[in-house]
């Protein structure tokens, strides 16, 4: 579905939705940076409301526009038990390109996350409900004037 186009822009279509309106989730310079990295944090909330922040992999499902989350013993873990409970979770992805000059890029998501079982075993897979990317779609603008590229989906 990348090749679908959104004011003249490649864009991702999440899913088509009743009376046709298409959800765009994330343009395709944010896939091709996700599927860049490796590593990301993933922030959720325990019962008592002490946030936890984690490392973890992760890669994007292209069938859900989803992004979604693996690991070992994952089902066990305090954040797997965080999302099963209230799914509210905050995902974050970031490097730095350069530091001379300083070029920091990062692609922030906001949304709901489901703790579930899939064919390959535990996965929490985070549903956009806000992304917010940076440095990203403008690799040749000065650092101090990269704009912000913030959406809320819906």
């Amino acid at each position: 579905m990348r090749e679908q186009q959104y004011s003249n822009v490649p864009m991702t279509m999440r899913a088509n939705k009743p009376c046709n309106v298409i959800i765009v989730v994330f343009t395709d310079t944010e896939i091709d940076y996700l599927a860049g990295q490796r590593l990301g944090r993933l922030a959720t909330v325990q019962d008592s409301g002490v946030l936890q922040v984690s490392p973890v992999g992760f890669s994007y499902n292209s069938d859900t526009s989803t992004i979604d989350i693996r690991g070992y013993n994952l089902a066990k873990s305090q954040k797997f038990r965080n999302i099963a409970r209230n799914g509210r979770a905050a995902f974050v992805v970031d490097d730095l390109a350069s530091v001379e000059p300083w070029r920091v890029r990062c692609v922030e998501i906001r949304g709901v996350a489901e703790a579930i079982e899939d064919e390959s075993g535990p996965v929490i897979r985070l549903h956009p409900k806000r992304v917010i990317a940076f440095g990203i779609d403008e690799p040749d603008t000065d650092a101090h004037s990269l704009s912000t590229n913030s959406r809320n989906i819906t």
